[in-house]
């Protein structure tokens, strides 16, 4: 068991005891120590999930719930399947990892291939688990669909998706809006990864966008792989992966150009990414083994130089590549950049007898943390401009959790080792976070409605590092709202964060009303017919914990309501103004004197004649008592006339 500070909102809210997260996901490999039940007390009553036993899949009072999703599946392969998909097992290991982020128990001595050791925990890891398995070779929305319907029926109190489309649709399009809302309508709040395209476009390519979603980017953690390599002439160039730690320290190996050492039906250009059967094991037993990056996965490279009689690997990345990423490889390795590539290989080939070791560990501590990760999917929303998105961010990078034992495809081989747990990067791994800590609250705070705990979440985060400097990009420059939302989430200080934003099914139905949904596409969301309010509701006042003004036209005044969920106080506002915008708050002060009252504020945002045109400028409004500190975003564009 942890030993957490007497303030903790670990031991305030019992660890989630009871809370029910349910995941819809790959899958669960039940068997996993994350899922163990020792000590745990008899299956919340009100549950009314079940466990689908095929293949070997059992439940107990920790998992309580694993179900399959497939219909959606087969209708789009367009045949049968056969009864190998008639399971609720997780052969791919991204839904256990997801999960057990998420709920998993106390397991010590958790590590992946020496990497990371310590001991592994979820965010509530004293929660009830349910998985429901809608991922095969794709997520189709007919089987998310079902599962949401299933885990409202179920009963759980969170539900966790690390999953989306690249592309946003919109909402009556969405399975995942949909099945969202449904979800939220029942009490139910859903956490959503925001994706994994920030490398590819730098703008809008945020998925889940819905507002009744909370909506998670990913960034790093203070703990990094070191793995340097260190040439016979003591050049020694950086580089970072995972399972070095078992060459004999210091100690230098001959290190040799894969082309080099292909097998003589082998083409250079097949040997010098070491693809599979190109190298031969005379010319590779016991050296190090020079290889260029892509092409086929890296993990695949160094089995091949693993089956070879090889050592160690040293990979060089692609010129375009911008960072390298740490993975399980079969021996120790070390990626390198491209420019530090070419100098290991010009001491090769000026060297008579070439020779190198790796080195490497696990350091926590030495690094600024948290960055945005380069992959993070960023704002503006496409959707709907005037909402933020992403909603936070939490650690999403080189995060170890809970992983399938099954045998794993890599490219033209696979990987049989039976891992317990695994190292993945992705917003799939910042978004149980997120539900973790929400299960917390929901914990403490059984009352408080989906909108309540996103608000407590999203205004007690920070925006600041370790270092105490603003978060910044991968690139090093300085992040914004459209890459962190309204920060990096501080669990402790959500548990009390005095003041909630609070919204109800009627205000989202209304949204959708303001965004101009007819009779039909509102009969997706809600069975009974809805009569819009007479006069349209402007989306700048709908009630988010953040701030949108995505075409100021001159100037305009929009509102917001607070509601107490703490002691009564006065709070006091400060205005943090972007660049070229007049804020004007009304009143500047708010009296509240009991549990649940709420009080309305005006926000007037005007724009300076000077101000540039067509760019994003943003700031932020906190509210605050002196003891809770009530944070929101503000994202201004200044309209195109």
């Amino acid at each position: 068991m942890d030993k957490s500070p007497a303030d903790s909102i670990w031991l305030k809210a019992r660890f989630g005891e009871d809370v029910i997260i349910g995941n819809l996901d790959t899958g669960v490999w039940p068997e996993s120590e994350s899922f163990d039940d020792e000590g745990m007390g008899p299956v919340p009553t009100r549950w009314k999930g079940y466990c689908e036993t095929n293949d070997g899949v059992k439940c107990n009072r920790k998992l309580i719930g694993a179900r399959y999703f497939n219909k959606g599946y087969e209708a789009a392969l367009g045949r049968p399947l056969d009864s190998s998909n008639n399971t609720a097992r997780d052969t791919n290991g991204h839904g256990t990892h997801t999960l057990s982020t998420a709920g998993g128990r106390f397991v010590s001595g958790a590590n992946f291939l020496g990497s990371a050791y310590g001991t592994a925990k979820g965010g509530s890891p004293n929660a009830r688990v349910a998985s429901y398995k809608v991922c095969w070779t794709g997520c189709y929305d007919a089987d998310i669909l079902a599962a949401f319907d299933a885990a409202i029926q179920d009963g759980v109190d969170i539900l966790s998706l690390s999953l989306g489309r690249a592309l946003e649709i919109p909402y009556f399009r969405s399975g995942i809006a949909i099945g969202s809302f449904q979800a939220v309508m029942n009490g139910i709040l859903v956490v959503c990864s925001a994706g994994n395209s920030g490398q590819f476009l730098s703008f809008g390519t945020t998925s889940n966008v819905a507002p009744w979603v909370l909506t998670v980017a990913a960034s790093t953690i203070d703990r990094e792989f070191p793995s340097n390599v260190v040439l016979g002439n003591n050049k020694e160039f950086k580089g970072t992966s995972f399972n070095t730690n078992n060459l004999s320290s210091r100690k230098y190996y001959p290190i040799v150009y894969s082309v080099d050492a292909k097998v003589a039906n082998a083409s250079a250009q097949l040997a010098q990414i070491c693809y599979p059967e190109s190298l031969d094991p005379t010319k590779v037993r016991g050296k190090i083994v020079y290889c260029l990056g892509g092409m086929i996965p890296d993990v695949e490279k160094s089995l091949v130089v693993a089956q070879a009689g090889g050592v160690g690997m040293i990979l060089a990345d692609q010129p375009a590549e911008t960072s390298s990423v740490p993975q399980g490889f079969f021996v120790p390795t070390s990626i390198v950049s491209a420019i530090d590539g070419l100098s290991v290989l010009s001491y090769i080939y000026s060297t008579k007898s070439p020779v190198a070791y790796i080195s490497g560990s696990t350091e926590i501590g030495k690094v600024v943390a948290p960055l945005m990760a380069s992959f993070s999917s960023t704002g503006p929303n496409e959707i709907t401009p005037e909402i933020l998105k992403p909603d936070i961010t939490a650690p999403g990078v080189h995060i170890l959790a809970a992983s399938t034992k099954a045998p794993r495809r890599l490219s033209r081989l696979i990987d049989q080792r039976p891992l317990s747990f695994n190292i993945i990067s992705g917003t799939s791994m910042s978004c149980p976070h997120v539900s973790g800590i929400a299960g917390l609250l929901k914990t403490m705070h059984p009352d408080w409605s989906p909108a309540a705990i996103k608000s407590a979440i999203m205004t007690t985060a920070r925006t600041s590092s370790n270092a105490r400097q603003p978060i910044a990009k991968a690139s090093a420059a300085e992040a914004t709202p459209f890459n962190y939302g309204s920060g990096h989430m501080r669990p402790n200080r959500a548990m009390d964060p005095g003041l909630v934003y609070d919204l109800t099914t009627t205000d989202y139905l209304n949204f959708l009303c303001s965004i101009g949904y007819n009779a039909t596409q509102m009969s997706i969301f809600i069975e009974e017919p809805y009569d819009c309010p007479p006069k349209n509701i402007s989306l700048l006042n709908f009630n988010y914990p953040s701030i949108t003004v995505p075409n100021l036209s001159g100037n305009v005044t929009l509102t917001r309501t607070l509601k107490n969920v703490g002691t009564p106080g006065l709070y006091t506002v400060r205005v943090e103004k972007p660049d070229g915008i007049l804020v004007k708050v009304e009143p500047e002060s708010l009296k509240f004197s009991k549990l649940n009252e709420e009080k309305t504020f005006k926000v007037m945002l005007k724009a300076k004649d000077n101000w540039f045109i067509g760019s994003y400028v943003f700031g932020g409004l906190t509210w605050s008592d002196g003891v809770h500190h009530v944070r929101s975003p503000i994202v201004v564009r200044k309209a195109v006339n």
